[in-house]
């Protein structure tokens, strides 16, 4: 008699079990969801706010990755308008792109976001010998001051025949490490404070020989 209640209790359980599963598939069903990949000038971007509204409303509103990866869960069918904003990069707008139930939407590899030159920071920087000669062909080296007093490279460039370089970036406020190698001179360092959207100039002078 107890095995009889035992297997009644346990088939009871599967049975409700089933069902939930059964619901949760259909709910799954009745929405979609969007799917894409942010570029900008140097690839992928991590940290994109993508926007979905219908009308005037917000539905949902996700980050980037750091592969520009995204993925907007959970829509109902129908036309939803799509927004992508990133300090330092121009504002991207898609327009009607349809949700059907129980589909992903993958959109086309053309998600790229422009650089806003108005509202990023420049380090633009020189380099030059102590006779005060420009030094094309320098190695740069372009890094962010961790709160642990660290360096972490970011970036890196080569002077240009009159000797300048040029580094873009958001306009977070940060503190940055330019570093520089000439020939077997270096590396000469400069920090810089970047507080918002600007050029900052700076100049690197070599020792004299």
């Amino acid at each position: 008699m107890l095995l009889q209640r035992l297997i009644g209790a346990f088939l009871l359980t599967m049975l409700l079990l089933s069902a939930s599963v059964a619901a949760v598939a259909q709910t799954d069903r009745t929405t979609g969801s969007i799917k894409g990949k942010v570029r900008a000038d140097k690839g992928p971007v991590e940290g994109v706010e993508v926007v979905a509204n219908q009308a005037d409303r917000e539905v949902i509103r996700v980050i980037t990755n750091r592969k520009g990866e995204f993925i907007l869960a959970g829509l109902a069918p129908g036309l939803y308008g799509l927004t992508f904003r990133k300090p330092g990069l121009s504002v991207g707008r898609l327009e009607s792109v349809e949700v059907r139930a129980g589909k992903v939407r993958s959109l086309p590899d053309r998600l790229y976001l422009k650089v806003d030159e108005g509202s990023i920071a420049f380090i633009r920087g020189s380099v030059f010998t102590a006779e005060g000669k420009s030094v094309p062909n320098a190695r740069v080296e372009l890094a962010r001051i961790q709160p642990d007093g660290s360096a972490k490279k970011i970036d890196g460039r080569i002077t240009n025949e009159t000797g300048l370089f040029v580094f873009r970036l958001v306009p977070d406020t940060a503190k940055y490490r330019i570093s520089v190698w000439a020939g077997d001179t270096g590396p000469i360092t400069k920090d810089v404070e970047v507080d918002g959207p600007a050029r900052y100039n700076i100049a690197l002078q070599l020792p004299a020989r």
